[in-house]
């Protein structure tokens, strides 16, 4: 039987509640959850580093104060608004490898085991220039190597790679998954995970089984120790709560997804709840949302 843990990820903390002491108490006291995966949204690796170095003694204090681990870190919707790592100009892309070796330098000021997120995105030309597509390929399984490698200096455990909706941002179907991963930890000094979301096999595929998340998590469940938990009607990435409206209309039931877990032979996975609610919704309505799905998911973990 898989260990199960449940946490969140802090996008719901993206400008309400951006300092460590205020999110670190919604976590651990209002929603009584003891692990977090802290999102860069709230503190970007590339902020002046005594800056970045008071923010992370913050979040770890605050954190321990409470009880809350900081499981790990992630990219947020800021950095998914770049290309990243396959970047068409290799400025670019040597600039975002920049990013993430912060990245992980921050995660270890912050006491947590490792980090990731979104890692890259072809731009649509080069996706369509077969020449293109596998070098920059090429390029990111390197980038990421180098990561582990940097992360096993540091003392961390793993490094975390994010399947993602659309084909130019790998991988996007259960058959590359698999590939990609074999390939990429052939090289890592740690290994490199997969981050699966619950709402990202929504777009651009031909298989029926690319489009059922609880066949992805059957299939790479032990390669993906780390789980963002949404509730979602599978037609755009919704990143709902686990309400009754929510639940009534969407496809993440929890005894199927943990099912799922079981028959994929993972050992232990996290699930981090990724809820994001718009900017303009009040923010007695966003906690009240987060209680109910944490209630929602403690009836089965």
């Amino acid at each position: 039987m898989a260990k199960l843990q449940l946490g969140i990820n802090t996008c719901f903390a993206v400008k309400r509640w951006p300092e460590a002491r205020e999110w670190v108490e919604i976590v651990g006291c209002k929603l009584d959850l003891d692990l977090a995966q802290f999102s860069f949204d709230l503190v970007d690796p590339r902020v002046r580093a005594s800056v970045r170095s008071r923010k992370c003694v913050e979040a770890k204090q605050a954190a321990a104060d409470q009880g809350v681990k900081i499981h790990s870190t992630f990219t947020g919707l800021g950095a998914y608004s770049f290309n990243l790592l396959m970047h068409p100009d290799v400025g670019m892309r040597s600039d975002a490898l920049e990013w993430y070796e912060q990245a992980v330098h921050m995660t270890s000021e912050m006491g947590a085991d490792g980090t990731g997120g979104h890692v890259a995105s072809m731009s649509y030309n080069d996706y369509g220039n077969k020449a293109r597509r596998t070098y920059l390929l090429d390029c990111l399984v390197e980038s990421l190597q180098h990561l582990s490698r940097m992360a096993s200096d540091l003392g961390q455990k793993f490094v975390l790679w994010e399947p993602m909706p659309v084909p130019r941002e790998p991988p996007c179907n259960i058959a590359d998954a698999k590939s990609l991963y074999r390939r990429v930890n052939k090289g890592a000094a740690v290994p490199i995970f997969f981050c699966m979301d619950t709402g990202h096999q929504c777009a651009y595929s031909e298989c029926d089984r690319d489009l059922d998340t609880f066949e992805w998590i059957r299939e790479i469940g032990p390669m993906s120790p780390v789980l963002h938990v949404q509730q979602t009607d599978g037609k755009m990435d919704r990143h709902w709560p686990f309400t009754a409206e929510y639940n009534a209309k969407g496809l993440i039931k929890a005894e199927k997804l943990i099912e799922a877990i079981e028959a994929s032979g993972a050992s232990e996975v996290a699930l981090m709840l990724e809820i994001i609610h718009a900017f303009e919704e009040k923010e007695e309505k966003v906690l009240e949302d987060l209680e109910k799905s944490v209630a929602y998911w403690k009836e089965y973990v």
